[in-house]
């Protein structure tokens, strides 16, 4: 599997893991929780970001 589609698919993973951890930190009022959902998701569209930018730069 290419860096580029494993940044891709990872970061997919990680932004959904952290969707679910911001809901279930809501649901529950933990902050810290919901923080920490929000961090990865952040990371997780970084990631996805940065698998794009690899692939443009591969077709080049």
């Amino acid at each position: 599997m290419k860096s580029s589609t494993r940044d891709n698919v990872e970061g997919k993973l990680h932004q959904a893991k952290g969707k679910i951890k911001e809901s279930v930190g809501k649901l529950f009022k933990n902050r810290d929780l919901e923080a920490e959902g929000t961090v990865e998701n952040l990371d997780g569209k970084v990631q996805e970001k940065v698998g794009q930018l690899k692939k443009v730069v591969d077709d080049l």
